[in-house]
């Protein structure tokens, strides 16, 4: 089972930019689905996006793959959530997951139930 290792959260004023890093220890990426989740205080674990690392296909969350992109590189076995023109409201603990079950759909892996690995979480502060 892949561990998990998160970094890049921070502070920064609306309107930035910040890239989280998800790498993998132990195995590889080879096979996984990465997703990234976000919890803000008081609410519920949000769904992200999710990056297929063999084929490097990607899905977000409604109304996110404007501002938010994932990419991977294959050499550092890292996984990058880029995110741009960042509001107040993105705000939140990021979490990444991955998971290597297999389905028809990268939709499939909205759900936080189905990842069997999850990083530490990292904070993302938004000023206004």
């Amino acid at each position: 089972q892949v561990e998990l290792v998160e970094s890049g959260g921070g502070l920064v004023q609306a309107g930035g930019s910040l890239r989280l890093s998800c790498s993998a220890s132990g195995p590889t990426f080879s096979g996984y689905i990465v997703g990234y989740f976000r919890q803000a205080p008081g609410k519920e674990r949000e769904f992200v996006g999710a990056i297929a690392w063999d084929a490097g296909n990607t899905y977000y969350r409604d109304s996110m793959e404007d501002r938010f992109s994932l990419s991977r590189d294959n050499a550092k076995n890292t996984v990058y959530l880029q995110m741009n023109s960042l509001k107040p409201e993105d705000a939140a603990v990021y979490y990444c997951a991955a998971t290597i079950r297999t389905a028809y759909s990268l939709s499939y892996y909205r759900a936080a139930n189905v990842y069997d690995s999850w990083g530490h979480g990292t904070q993302v502060i938004v000023s206004s």
